[in-house]
């Protein structure tokens, strides 16, 4: 019973050396460890393909196996995932039968290809994919099978009518016969290690990177404006001289080529497509005068163009610099027009002696609000200004009418000038801007036109605007600490349109110098010139919120230039004081459209520019409400609104004495 027992006990114990697990183990190439001690090296080589042949290609294979170790661990853990077992299992039950069984074992297709270029003695580095592939299914008795020769075949045809290009941008010959797709990043046929780039010797591609595109971008958008300007420009030289033509034909017109030296007020004149009075302006009739830092073209003067009776006219010769086409848009600023085409104000042209009617002379009688209010001006200036002649006795006012308001301060100014040397022409005066208006010290100079602009209520230029924030500073932040550090201003002579175009980098450099003097809850106050338009940004850089003030109504977007500058400076500025922005922040500036009064003519912006700048100073908040602040909302500015800022402009002339006779 004992004996019976112990052999069923010895039947049911498990069978240690049938069960036990027999494992791989490490590859540890005893034999390459013992000759790399003895210094002993191996040649290993590569054929067209860059895949490993040669008689030492499957030691190295082996020997690379052992440098991969730690790797063994992760590739364990993958090899065990469910999610790999069922890929795993289709895989293997559809590589069980294939269609086209592969015979060669372990040689591979690169081994095969050495074997056979030594066989053939051949002189080729590489076999077609086809060629190889018909005999790495050819079996140890040499038969090759029907459905494989038809294969084979079928790529010889294909490979006589398809180019080397299609091949390699579609699909080779070997996947066409087939009627299999190609995979990316190998070349069926080849084996392991052949890609399409190292077959067909393509060049790798790589994404461009965002200082390409941007370069791409710039230069694009520098070659569309310049053949913008050059068709403007075409087009105008063959305009003028079609109206220089019809001109000339009209015999009995009064041409007059001779003007006064100096200014002069003169009406503005054009030929096409009829003989028509278009304007009122002044020319300037001095030695060496330049349009824009440019010569004059030929056979034209310098005009400043004050009034416009046609709405419609278009200008002699497009502004290339403020890219203005139309008329209307040049009011207070220079232009050049026909020496044909200009009258002084006491000379009349006679009709023309064609079947043109004359000139119209009800459009004469047309004036523009801005007209209106300069004669005004004078004739109530002349009254005052036969008076009063010395300087120390302010001009005593003249009250059309009681109640009404009166500009004071602007006629005591206008009676100063006309009785200093700012009367004759080229006579400026120099107002310093200390170094902490606009973060560098400069001086402003300060022309006769510029006061003319604020007497005639004309557009404004750059020295008038910052004249008034001179007075901002002056009067509401020299030693208020609050204010002073609070608010601060962008010098509009460094960034404005045309320096953006011609000079971006020297604008980005000003901006962001100017950020980088800031500390917390600064808001920066930029007067923006887009060339004949005047708008507002109030710009706070530390929170990247961009305030945009326009009395036209318009969308920032239609300043892509302006708005590029900013963007860029205020990333260049989170930049160099290292600022951590979340990605969702990282590409986004935040620009509100403030909803602020909105002008009724195309005079009154730099108006309404110096207006938004006082009335955010006197609210002493960083934050510019959507809609305007309640104490100031409106929707349009009243003419005394505006008056009172002239009113401010000249009583600060006059306090600074910058007239003086």
């Amino acid at each position: 019973m004992a004996s019976d027992q112990e052999n069923s006990q010895d039947a049911n114990a498990p069978d240690d050396t049938s069960e036990k697990e027999i494992t791989r183990g490490i590859t540890i190439m005893k034999s390459i460890i013992r000759d790399r001690d003895k210094a002993v090296t191996y040649n290993v080589n590569w054929n067209a393909d860059n895949q490993l042949i040669g008689s030492n290609a499957a030691k190295l294979a082996s020997y690379i196996g052992t440098l991969v170790q730690e790797e063994w661990v992760a590739f364990v853990a993958q090899r065990r995932d469910e999610n790999f077992k069922k890929v795993s299992a289709t895989n293997r039950e559809r590589a069980s039968n294939p269609t086209y069984a592969y015979k060669k074992g372990r040689l591979g297709y690169a081994r095969l290809e050495e074997k056979i270029l030594d066989e053939t003695k051949s002189d080729a580095t590489s076999l077609p994919p086809h060629v190889l592939w018909k005999e790495a299914r050819v079996g140890k008795d040499g038969t090759v099978r029907d459905d494989v020769q038809h294969i084979y075949d079928e790529c010889e045809t294909l490979s006589q009518s398809i180019s080397t290009a299609e091949d390699q941008e579609n699909r080779s010959v070997l996947s066409r016969a087939l009627n299999v797709p190609e995979y990316p990043g190998r070349v069926r046929g080849k084996g392991h290690g052949c890609t399409p780039t190292s077959l067909y010797k393509n060049p790798r591609r790589r994404n461009p990177s965002n200082q390409e595109v941007m370069e791409t971008l710039q230069a694009l958008q520098a070659q569309v404006l310049q053949l913008q300007k050059d068709n403007e420009r075409y087009r105008c030289m063959e305009k003028c001289s079609s109206q220089l033509k019809e001109t000339s034909e009209k015999a009995s017109i009064n041409c007059q080529n001779k003007f006064p030296e100096g200014i002069s007020s003169c009406q503005l004149y054009l030929s096409s497509p009829t003989y028509r009075l278009v304007g009122k302006g002044k020319v300037h009739n001095t030695s060496g005068d330049l349009l824009h830092h440019r010569p004059l073209p030929d056979g034209h003067l310098k005009v400043s163009v004050d009034v416009v009776l046609d709405k419609d006219a278009l200008l002699p010769i497009p502004d290339i610099v403020s890219e203005t086409t139309l008329l209307r848009d040049a009011i207070g600023s220079f232009v050049a027009w026909p020496l044909d085409l200009i009258f002084i104000d006491d000379e009349t042209p006679t009709k023309p002696a064609s079947k043109d009617r004359g000139i119209l002379r009800h459009n004469e009688s047309v004036a523009s609000q801005k007209e209106v209010f300069a004669q005004g001006s004078q004739q109530l200036s002349q009254k005052i200004g036969s008076r009063q002649k010395n300087k120390r006795d302010l001009p005593v006012t003249y009250l059309p009418k009681k109640g009404a308001f009166v500009p004071r301060y602007q006629i005591s100014l206008e009676t100063l000038v006309d009785s200093s040397d700012m009367a004759t022409a080229g006579a400026i005066r120099l107002l310093d801007m200390e170094e902490d208006i606009f973060g560098y010290s400069c001086t402003e100079t300060i022309g006769k036109e510029d006061l003319e602009h604020i007497f005639r209520h004309q557009e404004l230029g750059v020295g008038v605007i910052h004249t008034y924030i001179r007075f901002l500073y002056d009067n509401f932040m020299r030693g208020n600490d609050q204010l002073s550090n609070r608010f601060r201003f962008v010098s509009s002579s460094l960034v404005n349109k045309a320096l953006i175009c011609r000079e971006p980098d020297s604008c980005r450099e000003y901006l962001v110098k100017r950020f980088m003097a800031s500390s917390t809850n600064n808001l920066y106050l930029w007067p923006y010139n887009s060339g004949c338009h005047w708008l507002l940004l109030a710009i706070d850089p530390l929170k990247e919120v961009v305030y945009f003030l326009n009395s036209i109504d318009g969308e920032w977007t239609n300043y892509p230039d302006m708005k590029q500058l900013v963007d860029t400076s205020i990333k260049v500025f989170r930049s160099q004081r290292q600022a951590r922005v979340p990605r969702t922040k990282s590409s986004n500036i935040t620009w509100i459209k403030v909803q602020c009064p909105l002008q009724r003519n195309g005079i009154d912006c730099g108006y309404f520019v110096m207006r938004f700048m006082r009335e955010i100073i006197n609210m002493n908040q960083i934050e510019i409400p959507i809609t305007y602040f309640d104490e100031y909302k409106c929707a349009h500015y009243t003419r005394l609104q505006l008056e009172q800022i002239k009113e401010e402009l000249c009583q600060y002339f006059i306090v600074k004495r910058l007239i003086s006779i």
